[in-house]
């Protein structure tokens, strides 16, 4: 059986929520890992909005096992809450249906207000994070001084692993001016939360192997986008972890043997919330309305998107990285209705035409985007299921696309219900 990983082929916000959830109706298994609760997905299903930040996408089909990777950083307090709002709406969580990996690392309150304060204090200079402490946890994961779900199991040892942590947060704490944190404050707010999430707790790699020998098929699910990887995109507007496919294995502890295809997700424009360079932005009419059309504001912040024309150098770039073997493209819909659309084939930098996206800041800074127009299409592919359901202009337009990015597109998103999609390569045929 084949196993497949979705990630993110822009900056994230692509609708990855929708896709993972449609093709968990194939896959027995959804991973989710790596990255935090800042991520969002939200799924449209028979006209209820689900909101997802930690948990994968397919913890809203009965009958499929989600689970949380070592590779995610967890905020235990939010991921309980986020449980509550989905039982509420009834959706059944239980260990039947959702895992946690023992050795993933903890985001703490320490974390969040260390978030906040470096983001204050860099004025213009700010990556634009979400500020919920998930770079801070990163880093003391690194530092191998974070706290683990597993350390919550063993409350008597906890003291100890929280001194070490502390001896490293209070100094800094301190030298920021703000007060320190006491270990029994600490150890005390962990040992309440921990009953919520411990029964959840697993041996993930040992689980995920066992449903590999039995025949199932695993559908990994990576957050943010590939241009956010902490090596290979916009760098240092990036998030903490690596988002490409390769994350996949040691986010969840199989081997790179057991990723069996990838695809990428993105949508027919581009999108990008937060700070950093963005070649296709638009700052006019056009980019308020492709904005106001997509619903363009953050799932998790709820920020307004900046928006612009689809960026194929970069989706080939991270095509590349990634090894993405075919692409899910959304929001087709939200171009309905333009005389005409560009398209960035190339870029142009200090006056010479390059293929790729440099490394550098300054580089990164100065890029202006070369356009190819296409003619638009005033009929509606909002809602098609079908080749033929769409406007001759609209299929050019992907496949046109195809050509630019070097990539087939394997699926068609043309509305947030989650049966408003086109198939043309099932990943998980492989």
């Amino acid at each position: 059986m084949a196993n497949v990983v979705v990630v993110g082929a822009q900056w994230g916000d692509e609708g990855k929520g929708k896709i993972v959830d449609w093709l968990s109706e194939r896959a027995d298994v959804v991973v989710r890992f790596q990255g935090g609760h800042n991520a969002g997905h939200t799924l449209v299903i028979d006209g209820e909005v689900y909101k997802l930040s930690l948990l994968p996408s397919g913890i809203v089909r009965p009958g499929k096992l989600s689970v949380i990777g070592n590779g995610v950083v967890i905020d235990p307090w939010a991921l309980s809450e986020e449980i509550e709002k989905l039982q509420a709406q009834g959706v059944s969580v239980s260990r039947d249906n959702l895992r946690i990996a023992e050795n993933a690392a903890l985001i703490l309150p320490l974390h969040r207000e260390l978030d906040g304060i470096r983001e204050a204090a860099a004025g213009k200079g700010k990556i634009g994070t979400t500020g919920r402490g998930i770079g801070p946890a990163y880093e003391d994961k690194v530092g191998r001084r974070a706290i683990r779900v597993c350390d919550l199991k063993n409350l008597d040892t906890l003291g100890g692993k929280v001194d070490r942590l502390l001896a490293h947060h209070n100094a800094l704490r301190r030298g920021l001016g703000v007060d320190s944190v006491s270990t029994e404050e600490l150890c005390a707010q962990l040992a309440d939360v921990g009953p919520k999430f411990l029964p959840y707790m697993d041996t993930v790699w040992h689980l995920l192997d066992g449903h590999r020998r039995d025949g199932s098929r695993i559908l990994f699910e990576g957050a943010q986008g590939i241009m956010l990887d902490i090596d290979h995109g916009t760098y240092p507007f990036v998030t903490s972890s690596n988002t490409i496919a390769a994350q996949a294995a040691s986010g969840s502890g199989v081997g790179p043997s057991a990723l069996n295809y990838v695809l990428g997700i993105a949508k027919a424009y581009t999108t990008r919330v937060g700070a950093g360079p963005f070649p296709s932005e638009l700052h006019d009419a056009t980019g308020e309305r492709i904005g106001e059309r997509g619903n363009e504001f953050g799932t998790v912040t709820g920020r307004k998107r900046r928006c612009g024309w689809f960026d194929a150098v970069m989706v080939r770039q991270t095509i590349k990285t990634a090894g993405i073997n075919g692409v899910a493209l959304t929001k087709l819909d939200v171009l309905d209705g333009f005389d005409e659309i560009n398209v960035c084939v190339s870029y142009e930098l200090d006056g010479e035409r390059i293929d790729r996206l440099p490394a550098g800041q300054s580089a990164q800074a100065r890029i202006k985007p070369v356009y190819e127009s296409f003619e638009g299409w005033q009929e509606t592919t909002a809602g098609a299921r079908s080749w033929n359901d769409l406007p001759a202009q609209a299929v050019k337009y992907v496949r046109h696309v195809e050509e630019l990015i070097e990539c087939p597109v394997a699926l068609l998103s043309t509305s947030p219900e989650r049966d408003d999609t086109i198939l043309m390569k099932d990943p998980f045929a492989d």
